[in-house]
């Protein structure tokens, strides 16, 4: 396998716009993005609740668009998902997205509404690690990605199932539905199975990662902000994954994710075998940890233990809407009141806080 290239630039709030358009110059974007196509904008939300480190920056949207437009990428959709503990409108909302989105009159898509997307059966060229195991009446997937770009647009940030998450991750949310928790147990070769399938549906596929404040501890959302003033860019999802994963402090190719994705054919994983372009990062190490919050112990327990047997009663059946519920509790009204918003003070004191708030 030809080696991968990723992207990676220092920056600060001051040139973080500037900088996000160099990076994706410096990453070759335009030889993974088709001229011509409709580019998908992927946002990530992993909670609807502003939280650094967790979501979609408004200054990384606005930086990759203006680089879009500037490039003649001129017809750019925003698809947005939800899950059953976020709310995709207040994300877009209260994580600044939807002004940027309407500063340069992108329309917004969300793949929930049947009026904006329509999901259809689909019978993937590669073959399936997990997927037909988990959906044996077929796979769907949204009508609308067909045949077009996508540009993810994940975090820097750990995660209590997949130990870091990125821009494989963040096609989970958009290929699938609601039923989406049914592949937790299997979540690796799900992300690998889903990274297949982005190959043969899309013209294009590039991500551009924010690190300018990172997310440590048990994420995707109860975790230690952490400034950090890095960007990443590639179009290998699986190599920027794999550099940001090692920044992080962990071994990429022991991430089952990323490690069958290597292995399949997918991209690169193996740091050996990564070209890093901008900035110098041989010595980078946040020592980044994971950890377990309620939620972890509650998942490690019905998916991972030998509890795992009851998984169709637990999560296919309305018990699950107690899970559901319990989730929402603990983030929203338990979590986020007494440890969240302490975070969310401190960050609006730091220079991202700041530029955050300009916004």
């Amino acid at each position: 396998m030809a080696k991968a290239k990723v992207a990676v630039l220092k920056t600060r709030p001051e040139t973080v716009i500037d900088d996000y358009q160099k990076l994706m110059d410096l990453a070759e974007f335009d030889k993974f993005l088709t001229k011509g196509k409709t580019t998908i904008l992927k946002d990530n939300i992993s909670w609807h609740f502003l939280f650094p480190g967790a979501n979609t920056t408004p200054w990384q949207l606005e930086g990759t668009i203006k680089k879009l437009k500037s490039s003649g990428y001129d017809d750019l959709v925003a698809v947005n998902n939800e899950t059953v503990v976020t709310n995709a409108f207040k994300g877009g909302e209260l994580n600044k997205l939807t002004p940027v989105f309407k500063k340069y009159n992108i329309p917004e898509k969300y793949n929930f509404l049947p009026q904006d997307i329509k999901w259809i059966p689909y019978k993937p060229k590669a073959k399936m690690n997990v997927l037909y195991e988990i959906y044996p009446e077929g796979i769907y997937i949204p009508d609308y990605f067909l045949d077009k770009n996508v540009l993810h647009l994940p975090t820097m940030k750990t995660h209590i199932y997949t130990t870091t998450t990125g821009a494989m991750k963040n096609a989970f949310g958009g290929l699938l539905n609601t039923r989406r928790h049914y592949t937790h147990s299997v979540i690796h070769k799900t992300l690998v199975d889903l990274l297949a399938i982005q190959k043969e549906i899309h013209t294009g596929i590039f991500a551009v990662t924010d690190g300018t404040t990172c997310g440590n501890g048990p994420g995707p959302r109860t975790m230690i902000p952490v400034e950090k003033d890095y960007i990443l860019a590639s179009g290998d999802c699986v190599a920027i994954d794999a550099v940001a994963s090692k920044m992080m402090g962990f071994d990429p190719m022991s991430l089952e994710y990323i490690r069958l994705a290597h292995e399949q054919g997918l991209g690169v994983g193996n740091p050996s075998e990564i070209e890093i372009v901008g900035e110098n990062i041989s010595k980078v190490n946040f020592k980044f940890f994971v950890g377990d919050n309620v939620p972890s112990y509650v998942g490690d327990a019905l998916w991972f233990s030998p509890l795992k047997v009851f998984q169709k009663l637990f999560f296919h059946t309305p018990l699950v809407y107690l899970f559901v519920l319990g989730s929402f509790f603990y983030h929203d009204f338990l979590w986020y009141p007494t440890k969240g918003k302490k975070a969310v003070n401190e960050f609006m004191n730091t220079k991202w806080g700041k530029l955050f708030q300009s916004y």
